[in-house]
């Protein structure tokens, strides 16, 4: 399986670069959502973020994640956690990849399940379907 490269970087380089650097190397939506600053809620992120890192680094499980900002832009720092994601109704959780950096956090927790229609009753017609139960 070939490395992983992102934009011609390896993880490790990626890891290392500068996060203003690094900014440089995302399309332009993703650029202008992260050079504008973080927003109050993306700041917790992060914090916590940080935390499970140093937990992970110091051997310890790592704490659950659970977050609301669907538009956080996936970092590499991000790569290796475990994000519970808000789809609105439950936390979906999310392991972030390597694939995934420059993406959204909210791409991978669906918001709209598909409908499934339940089936008329036994051996009834076509036209017994729409007719109202009192």
């Amino acid at each position: 399986m070939p490395e992983f490269r992102y934009r011609g970087y390896t993880l490790e380089e990626l890891l290392r670069m500068p996060r203003d650097e690094f900014i440089k190397l995302l399309p332009s939506r993703q650029r202008r959502s992260l050079l504008r600053g973080p927003t109050e809620a993306q700041r917790k992120l992060l914090k916590k973020i940080e935390k499970a890192k140093r937990a992970l680094a110091e051997g310890r499980k790592q704490p659950i994640i659970k977050t609301h900002v669907r538009d956080m832009v996936i970092l590499p720092e991000m790569v290796g956690l475990t994000i519970h994601v808000y789809n609105g109704k439950e936390f979906i959780p999310v392991t972030i990849t390597p694939e995934m950096i420059g993406r959204y956090l909210g791409e991978f927790s669906i918001t709209c399940k598909r409908v499934v229609h339940g089936a008329p009753g036994l051996r009834a017609t076509r036209s017994s379907m729409y007719v109202p139960l009192k």
